[in-house]
């Protein structure tokens, strides 16, 4: 798949919520995600350690209100688009979030990922 290929099924994926089917998809098995630093999420590599993630971050949502992913921007082996979400979170109440999800492309398979956002306080 090229980049291209690999951003245009990212968003579909996104935009349906299928967070994690995206990653079985479209992820290298030794892929890595990086969250801003300060964060409880850091960095991992490997899917093992993604799929937990994702697990942990789904156990504090209460609800998802909306989103909006924005088309992709393309350049040579990079993808990156943001995201809205309206989430109530569990203990913080709802708010509005906003990232930019960057994402490398190797031999058809997103092998990074890095968000950028500003963390909500730590309650």
């Amino acid at each position: 798949m090229t980049t291209e290929e690999v951003a245009k099924r990212l968003v579909e994926y996104c935009r349906k919520g299928q967070w994690f089917e995206a990653q079985e998809a479209l992820y290298d098995e030794n892929c890595e995600s990086i969250e801003p630093p300060g964060t409880q999420w850091g960095s991992v590599k490997g899917m093992d350690a993604i799929r937990e993630k994702g697990k942990k971050w789904g156990a504090m949502v209460e609800e998802v209100h909306g989103s909006e992913i924005s088309d992709p921007i393309v350049a040579e082996n990079y993808i990156a688009m943001s995201m809205v979400s309206d989430t109530t979170f569990k203990g913080m109440g709802r708010m509005k979030f906003e990232e930019l999800g960057v994402y490398e492309v190797k031999n058809g398979k997103v092998t990074k990922e890095q968000f950028f956002y500003t963390p909500p306080p730590q309650q």
